[in-house]
């Protein structure tokens, strides 16, 4: 359930800064599918954590974050903006010291499963994600530019794991040492 997306000319982001308004949402979607339900959560929030805790509360199983940042390009020689509805998503690699301290910050608070989303790319990447909480990763604009990417990162992650002496990647999975 993606209750973020800022590309959108009406689109979820006004959904996700709201506590109260996705876990309604989340109510509704839980009692109408027998699935499991993952929430996906704004970046565009001042308290990830509190929103992580109502969304949880309300019967998500698993929560995805973070979905894109709020951005915007200008053609400075139209001087129009670049994007169709004036703003919209920036992710990629600029995303990923935010989208991990979010992903921290909401383990922390909730106890379900976490997924990590932004600017991953490489198995350093999605081993930030793990042991700041995330159960799973996932991958989206390095696709774009390397097809292989993800084959890299499970290939990256099994010789983390062998270097290491890793036997089950989930022992990462919130492992931060502070």
């Amino acid at each position: 359930l993606n209750i973020s997306c800022p590309n959108v000319k009406e689109g979820g982001i006004v959904i996700g800064n709201s506590a109260y308004a996705a876990s309604r949402l989340t109510e509704k979607a839980k009692r109408a599918s027998a699935r499991p339900l993952i929430v996906k959560l704004s970046p565009n929030v001042t308290d990830i954590a509190s929103l992580a805790r109502a969304i949880t509360e309300a019967g998500a199983d698993a929560l995805s974050l973070i979905n894109t940042l709020v951005g915007m390009s200008i053609d400075v020689n139209t001087r129009r903006p670049r994007l169709n509805y004036g703003t919209g998503g920036l992710s990629g690699p600029a995303i990923r010291p935010i989208a991990v301290r979010m992903v921290y910050e909401a383990a922390s608070a909730v106890s379900i499963p976490l997924i990590g989303i932004g600017g991953i790319a490489s198995a350093q990447d999605a081993l930030e994600f793990l042991i700041a909480g995330a159960s799973a990763i996932q991958i989206g604009t390095a696709n774009y530019y390397d097809p292989r990417v993800t084959i890299k990162v499970i290939d990256g992650l099994n010789d983390y794991c062998q270097k290491n002496h890793v036997v089950n990647i989930s022992t990462l999975t919130g492992s931060l040492v502070r």
